[in-house]
């Protein structure tokens, strides 16, 4: 299926039992076997991928899925083909211990914490390809190599466990159309969910990567929700040309020291650049500040500006005043 928004809350989550760790499954097998005790018993199943150190991002997706389904599995699997040669994927946070105690206190039922041998046996050649006009723009052409290390592992994934909804997360915009891809294209059955941008109180995306920040860095990450939220004030009051809101989230991040990648307007289904928006077409941010990498996103007409959503009227960013982004 096409990845969609995640649906209203179609049952309702008990909290009056005791908090039990969840059920550690560490092989394919295991997890297949787990989920499939679950379908027989008539419950529905969902999966939260990710790469751990969670944060209440991840939270939020565990939060809907268990709204949504029966029955909860978190995967935790720091994949290393998705990460590229100049990519340490040594470097990527993790907490396992600290996940699965957060993990605990939300009530999930089972945790998939699988070895890279378990993932990826010896002999293993196999590799998933989704179409360049996904995979080979924005993130594919600055991280060449990684949607088919993130389209394998979700494969891989979606085999193992059969989930009935697997949930993303909408910061990674580009991530969830591949996936939401992949799914359809295979004939998973596997409806995708994706659930908004959990930020934090001064509007900056949350994300595992964030420990990486300095303190002053962490202060000049404001500028990418700053230019956002300009970006989104102005295409409500009517600016509709992709250029001059692509410039307003440009301005604050030049002006805090940011290393730009890309800030893209897109039509919100296909990611194809556009000239003139419309509501629903998205502006997607990659940037480096310092040795940290970040993204962001913002559906134009949909999203609230990140900075009114975080109750912030102005910004430290050098060079910018309120959300506007100038000078």
């Amino acid at each position: 299926m096409s990845p969609m928004a995640a649906s209203p809350t179609m049952r309702t989550v008990t909290t009056d039992r005791p908090a039990e760790p969840p059920r550690r499954l560490t092989t394919p097998a295991e997890l297949r076997r787990w989920s499939e005790r679950c379908r027989a018993a008539g419950l529905s199943v969902g999966l939260v991928p990710t790469m751990g150190a969670l944060h209440e991002g991840h939270l939020s997706l565990v939060r809907r899925a268990r709204a949504d389904c029966d029955r909860v599995v978190v995967s935790i699997f720091v994949n290393p083909r998705q990460f590229g040669a100049a990519e340490d994927v040594d470097r990527y946070p993790r907490a396992v211990d600290a996940d699965v105690a957060l993990l605990t206190a939300e009530r999930v039922d089972a945790v998939f914490l699988p070895s890279v041998e378990a993932m990826y046996g010896e002999g293993a050649g196999t590799s998933v390809h989704v179409d360049e006009s996904l995979t080979g723009v924005l993130e594919g052409l600055h991280r060449p190599g990684h949607f088919d290390g993130v389209a394998l592992v979700v494969a891989k994934l979606l085999i193992a466990c059969r989930p009935h909804r697997a949930y993303f997360g909408q910061k990674d915009a580009q991530q969830s159309a591949v996936v939401g891809r992949l799914a359809r294209d295979l004939d998973t059955g596997v409806e995708i969910a994706v659930c908004p941008v959990v930020r934090d109180a001064d509007g900056v995306a949350l994300s595992s990567r964030n420990v990486y920040l300095s303190a002053d860095e962490r202060g000049r990450a404001v500028a990418i929700p700053a230019g956002l939220s300009a970006a989104a004030v102005a295409f409500a009051a009517g600016e509709r040309r992709a250029g001059a809101l692509c410039s307003l989230v440009r301005q604050p991040m030049e002006a805090a020291g940011f290393e730009i990648d890309y800030v893209a307007a897109v039509d919100g289904e296909t990611l194809a650049p556009v000239d003139a928006t419309a509501p629903g077409c998205q502006i997607l941010v990659a940037g480096r500040m310092g040795s940290t990498r970040l993204i962001d996103v913002i559906r134009l007409g949909i999203d609230e500006a990140p900075l009114d959503a975080a109750g912030s009227h102005g910004s430290q960013v050098p060079g910018v005043i309120g959300i506007q982004g100038r000078e």
